[in-house]
């Protein structure tokens, strides 16, 4: 590192504040400090001139003496049953009452005010006028209900002038835990990519009925207590379509691809012509599909959004037509955004930073302009979303009706499209000039960067979390549990300078008691779950903080190991209890491709790997043995067994452990040999379009899966 890029002990102690890193361990052991290049850019997005050490140093004096520029912070979030304390800045010798509305009604009066000592400042503060500042302490009690109260402040002058201000005062459950549906079963379940997962009925892409009727067999045929899909998160409105499910437009609305046409009420009352129309589209579809390989989203949606547009046009009855109503109003601004974007990204492309300047922002004067000349194309995009919405309903209660204890677990990705709609709706949160992905480690070596922004903590703090909140609720509406990816970016998120590349990057932190204690509050409204995927690199006070809370950890076999014991397979009653345990993930080829190394074979192809191609091969190979060692000395596997029977052998395994959750991929019971996603690629691998096929190739239709010897043989590992 050159000279000019080290820190100076101004901008060390500028990144301190802002809660960015300033050195780290990487995957390898090796300690990194980050060049002071790196910290600069960060500091910038977030408006914080660090250019100079004389700037650095007075940015720091600016952050320090921000807290008395206000009377309150913007919020609090707290733990049930913990005290905390709360310092109000008032003009000093003003009188000053505190107390709290709460959520439900009532009041909690008579704050404890605690001695405080600091000395009165002369800042620009909140009253006009001037005069020194001070501080005054507040208990706030352990007792407080669950929930979003208001904590309010009032002081008064000499001359009786009141001046006032109101917090968010957020208190979550110290212990969410496994839900009472569940009580203290373990239970287990099928992971799988929605939109590999093609019915008969299918307009060439998996969907909700389609999930439906997996949640119904498998609790029905297996006793399987949920289904963990993909995030449903929107995508762009016209194509092309992005398909990765973790790079949306949106992450709080649906993908209206996953609705299924023939189950809108509409389609029962529909003219015949109509119905004749939306027919002959799915039959053209079906033909334009013919022997294609990889999902095609594009060819999907234009035939779907056609029958869908016909429908919405369809006279709704007075009652739908109130449902209706009463949803948009419910949902409220969150969905006139959204919908209002797409309805745009239609007519002008789905880069919002293309649009003319006066439509770039949601609350500028041309944008309502737009949308008052405009009203049945933003309409018909919120009765999209009205119509997912009901059928995230009918599945999930579906799925209860049939034994489910769970019902359907939802994903939630790590961030947005760049120039979608969530981008545009809430860019205000958004750094500007920053991605975030992730660094090294041992199977992207070179590090990633997912080309998402990031949410700015402070600016998260100023809306009391209202857009996270929001998207939190909405997933959560019809699930039975959340599946978090890459949970530690509730802690920290690796933040990359645009354009710099990942190993340019640093962590930024996040206030994880209030973005984790949120996610619990929902959870715990829901009657839901909360699996975290804190996988690579974390730091292990995160897990540790995360079972103390009851949330889940995920434990995928493979990446198991005793580091006690020169990291020697894991022991299975050394496994947590509080977590997902799972031979495979999404970003792994199935077990059936896994057992031979094709994964290593895929990332030498693909050349993201950094170490010599023989020397992974032969490393990989070691702890696959090392593995079926542990299994056969386990007494699950027998010598000389087939793929198969190792398959289901190592699912066995995860039943000796005492994991809360079990979990199966689909594809490793259909034989699957297929990676859905190579991290580190873009074009380079048919990522998120594979369909669900057999150890053959060739494809496997539900109707397959109902009827597979192969599928019920492993799921009763899970089920016995």
């Amino acid at each position: 590192m050159s000279e000019s890029d080290t820190l100076d002990p101004a901008l060390k102690a500028l990144a301190d504040a802002y809660g960015i890193a300033t050195d780290y361990w990487d995957w390898q052991g090796r300690h990194v400090v980050v060049p002071a290049s790196t910290v600069r850019a960060v500091l910038a997005a977030l408006d914080v001139d660090a250019s100079t050490p004389e700037a650095a140093y007075e940015a720091l004096g600016v952050k320090e003496q921000e807290p008395w520029t206000r009377m309150l912070p913007p919020c609090l979030a707290l733990r049930s049953g913990r005290t905390a304390y709360l310092n109000v800045h008032v003009r000093h010798g003003d009188g000053l009452e505190v107390w709290i509305d709460l959520e439900t009604g009532g009041v909690w009066e008579h704050l404890r005010q605690l001695e405080n000592w600091s000395p009165p400042r002369d800042v620009d503060g909140p009253y006009p006028g001037g005069g020194p500042v001070g501080e005054a302490t507040f208990e706030v009690p352990d007792a407080l209900p669950l929930g979003y109260h208001t904590l309010r402040a009032r002081s008064t002058d000499g001359a009786g002038v009141v001046h006032e201000d109101a917090m968010e005062l957020i208190v979550t459950p110290a212990w969410l835990g496994m839900p009472a549906s569940l009580g203290d079963h373990r239970g287990w379940g099928v992971a799988t990519q929605l939109y590999s997962v093609r019915s008969e009925h299918s307009w060439g892409v998996g969907d909700l009925v389609d999930l439906e009727d997996l949640a119904v067999w498998s609790a029905a045929e297996t006793g399987a207590d949920y289904v963990l899909v993909n995030p449903l998160h929107a995508a762009e409105p016209v194509p092309p379509l992005e398909p990765s499910p973790y790079l949306p437009t949106s992450r709080r609305f649906a993908n209206p691809i996953y609705l299924r046409v023939e189950r809108i009420p509409e389609h029962a009352t529909a003219p015949d012509a109509v119905r004749a129309t939306i027919a002959g589209l799915g039959r053209d579809l079906g033909k334009a599909l013919a022997g294609r390989d990889v999902i095609d989203r594009d060819t999907t949606w234009t035939a779907k959004r056609a029958a869908l547009q016909a429908l919405f046009a369809v006279p709704r009855t007075a009652g739908r037509q109130a449902a209706f109503d009463a949803y948009r109003e419910r949902e409220g601004e969150g969905l006139a955004n959204f919908a209002t974007w797409s309805a745009v990204a239609t007519e002008l492309g789905p880069d919002y930073l293309t649009w003319p300047a006066g439509l770039r922002h949601p609350t500028s004067p041309e944008v309502q302009a737009w949308v008052d000349a405009h009203p049945d194309e933003v309409a018909f995009e919120c009765w999209l979303q009205w119509a997912l919405d009901e059928q995230l309903d009918a599945t999930q209660s579906a799925a209860l009706r049939a034994g489910m204890r769970l019902g359907v677990l939802h994903d939630l990705a790590v961030g947005v499209n760049p120039r979608g709609a969530d981008a545009w709706s809430l860019q205000d949160t958004y750094a500007q000039g920053i991605t975030v992905g992730a660094p090294p480690d041992p199977y992207n070596q070179n590090g990633q960067d997912w080309s998402q922004p990031p949410w700015r903590p402070d600016r998260l703090a100023e809306t009391a979390y209202a857009p996270y909140r929001a998207m939190v609720s909405t997933i959560l509406r019809h699930a039975g549990g959340i599946r978090v990816d890459h949970v530690i970016g509730l802690f920290r998120l690796w933040w990359i300078p645009k354009g710099a590349g990942p190993l340019a990057g640093t962590y930024l932190r996040y206030d994880h008691e209030a973005m984790v204690g949120i996610l619990a509050l929902e959870a715990h409204r829901a009657g839901a779950l909360v699996v975290g995927e804190d996988l690579g690199t974390v730091e292990p006070w995160v897990r540790h903080d995360l079972a103390e809370r009851g949330i889940l950890g995920t434990s995928i076999l493979w990446f198991e190991y005793d580091l006690d014991a020169d990291r020697a397979p894991l022991a299975p009653e050394l496994w947590r209890e509080y977590c997902l345990a799972s031979v495979t993930t999404h970003d792994l080829p199935p077990t059936t491709a896994y057992l031979v190394g094709d994964h290593v074979r895929l990332r030498e192809r693909l050349g993201v790997l950094t170490r010599p191609f023989e020397e992974e091969l032969a490393l990989d190979e070691a702890e696959r043995d090392a593995w079926l060692d542990r299994l056969r000395a386990s007494g699950v596997l027998a010598p000389g067994a087939g793929v198969q029977e190792t398959v289901e052998a190592l699912h066995r395994y995860l039943t000796l452990t005492p994991a809360r959750l079990l979990n199966v991929a689909l594809t490793d019971a259909v034989g699957d040999r297929r990676a859905q996603n190579q991290p580190g690629t873009t074009n380079e691998y048919p990522n998120w379009r594979v369909p669900l096929t057999d150890a053959d190739g060739r494809p496997v239709l539900l109707e397959d899966v109902f009827t597979s010897p192969r599928v019920r043989s492993l799921l009763a590992v899970l089920e016995g």
